[in-house]
């Protein structure tokens, strides 16, 4: 069995599909700065991993900030919430009588994005889920904040094997000791990391380009 400190962070998922270069200033680098949406997205939070909260409403039963791994994706991590209920369907729990039906469910401040960041984190959990208590998770929610609705994402061969990949960049990162060059795109500027990453600075520009704006300068 690997030590944890050997794993990669399942939060990472989300960092590295949304941009790898945070990713990489965050983990390979060791470098971090908090801005408001960090600030406002951890108090989100502080409710959803406080441990001793779990619920049981009939045949729901409801667990925060379960404690997860993977020895074989080599992740590790905390799931928000991961809601078992009761089913003929399910699996056996410890101490619990019955068979139960597993959900995870991610929880986002914000709405939800463009791309699927989100959806890759979420589906990493069920994977370390189904690794741990051997059974199949077809299914879990995004709870976003803003429009405070979930949103249902279905764990597709092809976005479980997105995971795989993407766990695999990430890994050979951590080893070359790489950080991606960065892409400058307009999500930068919400980006807590901006001054650090400083995107633009490695910005290529045409000679026409530097000559016209070094005119506009002078005018």
């Amino acid at each position: 069995m690997h030590d944890d400190s050997e794993f990669l962070h399942l939060s990472g998922i989300q960092q590295y599909a949304f941009c790898p270069r945070q990713w990489a200033l965050i983990y390979v680098e060791q470098q971090w700065a908090d801005n408001a949406r960090t600030v406002d997205g951890t108090i989100f939070h502080e409710r959803t991993h406080q441990e001793e909260l779990t619920e049981k409403r009939g045949d729901l039963m409801i667990t925060r900030g379960l404690r997860i791994r993977s020895e074989t994706l080599g992740v590790t991590g905390q799931c928000d919430v991961v809601e078992f209920r009761q089913s003929e369907e399910g699996i056996t729990l410890h101490g619990r009588e019955g068979k139960w039906r597993v959900y995870p469910i991610e929880y986002k401040k914000g709405s939800p994005k463009p791309f699927d960041a989100d959806e890759l984190q979420l589906c990493a959990q069920a994977l370390c889920l189904e690794e741990m208590l051997a059974c199949s998770i077809p299914e879990g929610s995004l709870y976003y904040g803003e429009p405070k609705g979930r949103t249902r994402v279905s764990f597709t061969p092809e976005l479980r094997q997105r995971v795989k990949e993407i766990i695999c960049q990430m890994n050979d990162c951590l080893k070359r000791g790489y950080t991606p060059r960065p892409k400058p795109a307009p999500r930068c500027k919400a980006c807590s990391l901006v001054n650090i990453c400083l995107p633009n600075l490695d910005k290529k520009i045409s000679v026409k380009e530097y000559i016209d704006s070094a005119m506009e300068d002078e005018a």
